[in-house]
This record gives structure tokens, sequence and C-alpha cells, in this order.
């Protein structure tokens, strides 16, 4: 089983944003029994909240189902599991960092063609959860070709 781990800061937006659209396309292209996804925070304070207002809205808005999805905080042991350990910005990427665990690390916008982002906005803060979902609906798009390519599914 291939497992992706999404992280971002809370665990409310952009992460389960991405493990839902993940699981969505993961399931429509019937791989399912071969790749696992899950998403965790890097901070605590989320712990057990279902995701935010907006980023059930838009994913509402595309029938994707994020049924079964709420914050958890990250763990050395998450990471150790994960074959794509995927964050969202600098500053988790550096959260993640110091846990030590010698895996690689990718930012979810390392995946996009000639992105004008370099990480995915936080639309807590920006309220842009339409741009939000675009660059993770990009980002999990390319991932996803790259799994099947890297394993042959």
């Amino acid at each position: 089983m291939i497992k992706v781990l999404f992280i971002c800061l809370g665990n409310i937006c952009r992460s389960p944003m991405s493990e839902a659209y993940m699981r969505h396309i993961v399931n429509e292209n019937n791989l399912s029994n071969r790749i696992k996804v899950f998403s965790r925070a890097t901070s605590s304070y989320t712990s057990g909240y279902q995701p935010h207002e907006g980023t059930r809205r838009i994913l509402n808005k595309f029938h994707i189902d994020f049924s079964g999805i709420v914050a958890k905080q990250l763990t050395k042991e998450d990471l150790i599991k994960s074959d794509y350990i995927i964050v969202m910005d600098d500053s988790n990427l550096s959260d993640v960092k110091r846990l030590g665990v010698d895996k690689k690390i990718y930012k979810l916008t390392d995946f996009i063609e000639n992105s004008s982002h370099s990480y995915i906005p936080d639309p807590y803060y920006t309220d842009n959860f339409e741009l939000t979902y675009e660059l993770v609906k990009g980002g999990c798009d390319a991932l996803l070709q790259a799994i099947i390519k890297e394993h042959n599914l």
C-alpha cells in the first residue's frame, strides 16, 4: 500500500482539502486498494475539528466526499509510515524536518508544472478557498500521475 500524507498548520483547510480531493481521484482511477491518503497538522490547537466551513463548501461544490476527515496532529510515526510526505508551505516543511525523519518531503506545488505559486496559500487567512482548491487540484492531479508512473500502476 502506497501511503500519501498531506500536512498543513491546522489540518482544517489545505491538507484535508488535499486529502479529500486525492481520495476522490484515487477512487476515480480505481486505485483505492493501492493508495492510502491521510492528512495531519503541525500544530495541535485544532485537533478533533472537522474541516473549515470554507473547505467543506468548496468540496461540496465539486461533489467531493470529505466524510471521516478530522484534524489530527502529526507524529513522527505518521512520517515513518508514509511514502509521500506533502506539505503546503515552507513553514510546514521546517516543522516536519524538525521531527528528524530522513525522508524526501515535497511541497504540493512542486508537482505543478510552471506554477506561479511556490506554496499553497492558507485560505484560513486569505479567505480564497477557490484559489487554494485550484492549486490543490493541480498538485494532486500531477502527484497522482507521478505515483502511477513511479509504481507502474
